[in-house]
């Protein structure tokens, strides 16, 4: 196994087991609906998403969005397994990606919805309610953007001078 792979096996890892403990003890201490400010415009808020990610193709069975959500996995792990191993933001990238779909695809399973806890808002204005594996796999997608438009031609034009 490619040392990358190796690397993200265990990011992913540790991805899913801090999603899980956190909606657990979300799940075990807040109410469905209960909200504990923590600064101003960051509160943990206890809810239900039945769609993806931020409340997305809510409305879609279980088995539907599953279905999806495997397809999505199985797109990224061919994306993953055809990056070079010298990308190693996008290796990272790939495994929170992975991490953050895993977590979320478990929830799915075996309770039909995510549980959602990080609500930032301010008093005219509030984001979606999202949870760990949300975070992980939008910083994800934004490092494979950033390393591919910005540090790949980066590293392209190295090689060539």
């Amino acid at each position: 196994m490619r040392r990358p792979f190796r690397t993200g096996a265990l990011i992913i890892l540790l991805s899913v087991v801090a999603d899980q403990a956190i909606k657990a003890l979300v799940v075990a201490t807040m109410p469905l609906g209960a909200s504990i400010p923590l600064l101003p415009f960051l509160a943990l808020f206890h809810a239900r998403n039945e769609g993806i990610a931020f409340s997305m193709f809510d409305g879609f069975d279980d088995l539907g969005l599953a279905l999806l959500a495997g397809a999505v996995l199985l797109f990224v792990g061919w994306l993953w397994w055809k990056t070079p191993p010298e990308r190693r933001w996008s290796h990272l990238a790939f495994a929170m990606i992975v991490g953050g779909a895993v977590g979320n695809l478990i929830d799915r399973l075996r309770l039909g919805y995510v549980v959602d806890y990080i609500f930032f808002h301010t008093p005219v204005w509030s984001f979606a309610v999202f949870n760990l594996a949300d975070a992980l796999i939008s910083i994800g997608a934004a490092l494979v953007i950033l390393d591919e438009f910005l540090l790949s031609g980066r590293a392209d034009k190295t090689v060539r001078d």
